[in-house]
């Protein structure tokens, strides 16, 4: 059967939407669908704070599902600093609006982390100082403290998209090198999920990307079979038990 994947998507990322397109290339029978709210910078100030507000991401939600989506995600990883329990409270309300079931990337990286048993989790992200501070805390707080990390100190959302693959690989490497078991690439503007098989064959160790766990988690939801994108990397190759 036929399932419709919708993503929630901020404004100014310009990576998410064509590598998840490339992604389902081939995949036959599933789609993607997205619906964008203003996103602009990534900051622990209450302007930037604000831009996540849930009035703001439920009417995106709406319309995806005019779409008659199977699973919808809120594919940014704002959770990750404005705590776990933001996206738990914004999943029920989009389901309790649409009825159709939903997830985000932050949840979805979490969940990625205890399929793969992952002991030593490592993060690499665009964030700045403070962001990541907060996002090891609140990570922490869901039982995963980051084992190691490494950032690039950018605020501007749309700047992220323009990171070099070479760079984020470079950052992976260097997480990896300090005894990570699992890295996660936490933003959906980073352009690192074409990487993430490479990086597993020569570091021996998971690489969870945000966008490519986001459609994991989306399709695993909708009930889709994601072993048919297992060479996008070794979480596609597991199927858990988590509805």
């Amino acid at each position: 059967m036929r399932k419709r994947l919708g993503m929630i998507t901020p404004s100014s990322n310009s990576v998410l939407e064509p590598v998840t397109s490339a992604m389902l290339a081939g995949v036959s029978g599933v789609t993607a669908h997205f619906s964008r709210f203003r996103v602009t910078e990534i900051a622990l100030d209450a302007a930037a704070l604000s831009q996540f507000d849930a009035s703001v991401m439920l009417p995106a939600a709406d319309l995806l599902a005019d779409a008659k989506v199977d699973a919808i995600a809120w594919n940014g990883t704002s959770a990750s600093w404005l705590g776990v329990g933001r996206d738990r409270s914004l999943c029920e309300a989009i389901t309790a609006r649409t009825n159709v079931p939903a997830t985000t990337s932050t949840l979805a990286c979490i969940d990625a982390a205890r399929a793969l048993a992952a002991r030593r989790v490592g993060l690499v992200s665009p964030y700045t100082d403070d962001v990541q501070r907060r996002i090891a805390e609140v990570w922490a707080e869901e039982g995963i403290a980051p084992h190691a990390e490494r950032h690039l100190g950018l605020r501007d959302n749309f700047s992220f998209g323009e990171v070099a693959p070479a760079t984020i690989a470079d950052m992976i490497r260097a997480v990896a090198a300090e005894g990570a078991d699992a890295i996660v690439i936490l933003c959906t503007n980073l352009d690192g999920a074409a990487l993430a098989a490479t990086l597993e064959r020569e570091l021996d160790i998971a690489v969870l990307d945000s966008v490519a766990v986001t459609l994991w988690r989306t399709l695993c939801l909708a009930g889709g079979d994601v072993t048919a994108l297992a060479r996008w990397g070794r979480i596609f190759q597991t199927m858990p038990n988590i509805r």
